[in-house]
């Protein structure tokens, strides 16, 4: 009797530990094929967001104006825009198509300037689509993204002109290369220029 009670347990046991494994692989295997719609939607807007916050590195790096510099800045430039970018910084500037002709038209606004620092503030983005395949991975998607901005250039004359901004911006996701941003609109809201305490170009001269 003591034998085949034992036996009854030990086939308990195995059945149990069956049933958890089974049903552990069942949470799992769901858990994998449901999508979060709302944590993918997280994860692209916090892409998204970091576009701007690349093209301000690389548009100090291209204000540098040494050739490694500027080459930094393009290459961040081309991770940043479409090929086929419609960049627009007002009145005043030429629209520009691509990256390449952007770097060019910040090359010459800011090439003869001293140190520049863009600073990206409030960012709003707002998902206008969004398609996800089975693993929650997007594979399209448009947006549109509204960034403030205050960019400092220090000048020769020790003074500083400051800048302050709004890059409105629509982005897509394109597969196999992810979030570029393909029509860019800078809008200048105010500015002005100031003498500084301490010119850092002309200490660096």
């Amino acid at each position: 009797m003591k034998d085949l009670w034992l036996k009854k347990n030990a086939l308990l046991r195995v059945l149990f530990v069956s049933l958890l494994l089974t049903g552990f692989l069942f949470v799992n295997r769901g858990y994998a094929m449901s999508c979060h719609e709302t944590a993918a939607k997280t994860q692209a807007i916090q892409e998204i967001e970091y576009l701007r916050r690349w093209y301000a590195k690389a548009t100090d790096q291209i204000g540098i104006a040494t050739p490694e510099s500027i080459a930094e800045g393009r290459a961040i430039y081309h991770r940043v825009f479409t090929a086929d970018a419609q960049l627009d910084a007002g009145p005043d500037r030429e629209p520009q198509v691509g990256p390449d002709g952007w770097v060019d038209l910040v090359l010459g606004a800011l090439g003869e300037l001293g140190p520049t620092q863009h600073l990206i503030g409030t960012q709003l983005v707002e998902i206008k689509s969004l398609v996800l395949d089975d693993e929650c991975n997007v594979v399209a998607g448009s947006a549109t993204m509204e960034s403030y901005l205050q960019a400092w250039h220090e000048q020769k004359d020790e003074k500083v002109w400051l800048f302050l901004g709004t890059y409105f911006d629509d982005a897509v996701f394109i597969p196999g290369t992810g979030w570029r941003i393909e029509k860019m609109i800078l809008q200048q809201v105010a500015g002005e220029t100031r003498y500084m305490g301490a010119a850092v170009g002309s200490a660096l001269e």
